[in-house]
């Protein structure tokens, strides 16, 4: 199998349980500014910064499992998660909108790895279904998100 080319990105699609899409698409659509795509009775489309976020309603839905949580520097980070990877100026618009939002966050946002290979500013968060999302920027992506 060829090597994939780091940078040359396209949309990945990510189907999500949700127990309310009225919720989704206050926390997606309101609280991230996400764009609503197709939607259907039980489903909705999410413009996740470019890639596809597909909430699917699921009667009866307990919060999603958190299998555990590693540390990593210096904060206990919830697996699983998913999330955006941003340029640094976009990553702190959005942590500003969440402020604004009096969005309550799992981990504050901040600065990790700071003055090594890597360093990046993130924040994790979960949506009204329990679901746990992390948004990391970079000033340099490209030099930064797979540095060593």
């Amino acid at each position: 199998m060829p090597k994939l080319t780091p940078f040359r990105l396209t949309p990945f699609h990510l189907a999500i349980p949700v127990h309310d899409l009225a919720a989704a698409r206050g926390f997606y659509g309101g609280v991230l500014g996400c764009m609503e795509g197709r939607s259907a009775e039980r489903w909705v489309d999410f413009d996740l910064f470019g890639h596809q976020l597909v909430c699917h309603r699921v009667d009866g839905m307990r919060p999603p499992p958190v299998a555990g949580d590693n540390p990593v520097d210096g904060h206990d980070v919830p697996v699983p998660h998913f999330g955006v990877v941003l340029e640094l100026p976009d990553w702190r618009a959005l942590a500003e909108r969440l402020r604004a939002a009096r969005v309550a966050f799992v981990i504050e946002p901040h600065v990790r790895f700071a003055g090594q290979p890597g360093e990046q500013a993130t924040l994790f968060l979960l949506d009204p279904s329990g679901n746990a999302l992390e948004f990391k920027g970079f000033a340099d992506i490209a030099a930064q998100l797979f540095a060593t």
